[in-house]
């Protein structure tokens, strides 16, 4: 059975399609990985179809193979069921495929907030909260999925609540500054009252034809992400802000998702010390010649980086350097979302 990630924080820039994409991709190399574009801004799917992005969305074959059009029918009361999406493959993955996604997606969010929080007063909207759920698992099923990770756009929306709640595991992207420790206390608040809200829910729409899934989404860890490195290490005041995060994720962020069993045993984390999966420096050059190759920064290759002598070799090492630091994040990650 497929198990699905979310990569969430309600906090914008902070690195979450780049986390979702580049981890999705290294993954690929040994399982076989479904990336669901859940962002209205779709970058996601701009960094995978790339030249293709605004003919996908445009050509009869293939526009309406999204995760809005994906859901269609339930959510405009059409009768007929769901089924899969038509996935992207991706050429230099063949492991990874893609559920694109739709600017236009908000727009079902005003129904989908209604039928979670009206108890199934409404017949017609008793199919609504599962139907994300149905089109996912038809579609891992279809591509036979071993992990399905899913890139929410920043925000608390309905749909993010409900992507959130449909998954296995999620993992919190931060950056370095004071705005992440604050969202850090929105997220331990608000994902304890997303997963009350389910498990008081569940009986309400257990006989829908799409009903909601059991099962409470499990803290895998954090990213931090996003600074500049001097003499081998964070630069001040990074560091400072590296170790609050750090800090405040040991112990209340922890504290509160534990109380609301949304955390793994004990034993099944493999990074004893501390729930961070991994410290990301900035890609700085390394980044504009990964969108021209249409590849993560770790699986350019020399050709494509495209310099000589010094600078190259430069390049090289920082690739390599990336590339051991994205294996070890989705080793982890595999290793401990077999538990969720």
């Amino acid at each position: 059975m497929s198990k699905r990630l979310v990569v969430f924080n309600h906090k914008g820039g902070v690195s979450k399609t780049t986390s979702a994409y580049n981890i999705g991709w290294m993954l690929s190399s040994t399982m076989r990985v479904l990336l669901v574009d859940a962002d209205p801004q779709c970058n996601l799917s701009g960094l995978i179809l790339r030249d293709d992005f605004e003919r996908h969305y445009l050509e009869d074959a293939t526009k309406l193979n999204n995760l809005k059009d994906g859901v269609a029918a339930t959510f405009t009361g059409r009768p007929s069921p769901i089924t899969a999406v038509d996935c992207v493959n991706v050429a230099r993955a063949p492991g990874l495929y893609l559920l694109p996604g739709h600017a236009n997606l908000s727009e079902y969010d005003a129904a989908l907030t209604f039928a979670q929080t009206s108890n199934n007063a409404l017949a017609t909207l008793q199919n609504l909260p599962g139907a994300f759920a149905e089109l996912l698992r038809l579609t891992e099923e279809r591509y036979n999925i071993d992990v399905t990770i899913i890139d929410l756009n920043p925000g608390l929306s309905a749909i993010n609540q409900n992507l959130f709640l449909i998954s296995n595991a999620f993992i919190i992207p931060t950056n370095p500054d004071p705005f992440s420790l604050m969202a850090l206390d929105t997220l331990k608040t608000v994902l304890p009252r997303w997963v009350a809200w389910k498990n008081s829910a569940l009986p309400l729409f257990e006989e829908s034809a799409y009903p909601l899934p059991a099962g409470t989404p499990k803290f895998i860890g954090t990213l931090i992400q996003r600074f500049n490195i001097r003499n081998g290490r964070a630069a001040r005041p990074y560091r400072d802000n590296i170790s609050e995060i750090n800090a405040k994720v040991n112990g209340d962020v922890v504290a509160a998702l534990r109380r609301a069993g949304m955390t793994l045993e004990p034993g099944e984390y493999v990074l004893n010390d501390t729930y961070c999966l991994g410290e990301i420096p900035d890609f700085q050059g390394l980044l504009p010649k990964s969108y021209d190759a249409g590849a993560p920064i770790f699986a350019l290759t020399n050709e494509e980086i495209g310099e000589t002598g010094t600078v190259l070799a430069n390049f090289i090492d920082r690739r390599d350097t990336f590339y051991t630091q994205f294996n070890v994040i989705s080793n982890n990650i595999r290793d401990m979302i077999s538990h969720a």
